[in-house]
């Protein structure tokens, strides 16, 4: 089918009007100073031209401009590639160890909660504790044997003295033996960085089964 000459009228008035809204015309530009100061040259007053030492300040304003835009420039462009390079080098850190300093879980009463403990040694034997928040134990669960990584568990709630516990915030730890016999503790909330994934220009790391941001984490070791 024939596309008209009028369609295509209307289809380059609308790409010019969608151009010309594209212009944000609030803030002024070195071209429109420049602009402004030709106009006022050419609509002076011949019996009294404009003084040489205000055009001397409206050039010296103009080049003021200009610097200033060149000066914020430079120093986007230089944002965005310290931006690039800090995300480029948290790859450096897969393989080590994030700390996202808190062990703490919220607890809903009645709701089972999950989380993951890293244990970064073989297991031959060993005991999950939760903490309440004055650090007292209230509750064990045992650790089977296991290869050293990341496992996930599933506390339904129970108190060692048979209640349910009540909702709110409570730690996990562990004490472990390997097959050493040696005894060896960790707790939640440290994991191996795994994987870094970008995101809108952010850096995202992969901690046990999730992608935290790079922010969150306290320390890399």
């Amino acid at each position: 089918m024939a596309i008209t000459s009028t369609g295509l009228n209307a289809a380059t008035n609308v790409d010019t009007v969608a151009s010309t809204a594209a212009v944000d015309k609030t803030v002024l530009g070195k071209d429109d100073f420049m602009t402004l100061l030709l106009v006022e040259l050419q609509h002076q007053d011949p019996t009294e031209p404009m003084d040489s030492e205000k055009i001397l300040t409206q050039t010296s304003q103009l080049a003021g401009l200009e610097s200033a835009e060149n000066t914020n420039k430079a120093l986007e462009s230089l944002a965005a590639s310290l931006s690039a390079s800090q995300n480029f080098s948290s790859i450096s850190a897969i393989g080590k160890t994030a700390d996202l300093g808190s062990n703490a879980i919220a607890h809903d009463e009645g709701t089972p909660s999950s989380f993951e403990v890293y244990f970064p040694q073989e297991i031959q034997a060993g005991t999950l504790e939760i903490l309440d928040s004055e650090g007292t134990i209230v509750s064990t669960m045992n650790v089977d044997p296991n290869p050293a990584g990341t496992y996930q568990f599933d506390w339904d709630g129970t108190l060692t003295n048979g209640n349910a516990a009540e909702s709110g915030v409570y730690y996990v730890t562990s004490s472990y033996t390997n097959p050493a016999g040696e005894a060896q503790t960790t707790r939640m909330g440290t994991y191996p960085i795994e994987a870094v994934r970008f995101e809108n220009g952010s850096a995202l790391v992969k901690v046990g089964s999730n992608y935290v941001p790079l922010e969150n984490i306290v320390e890399v070791y």
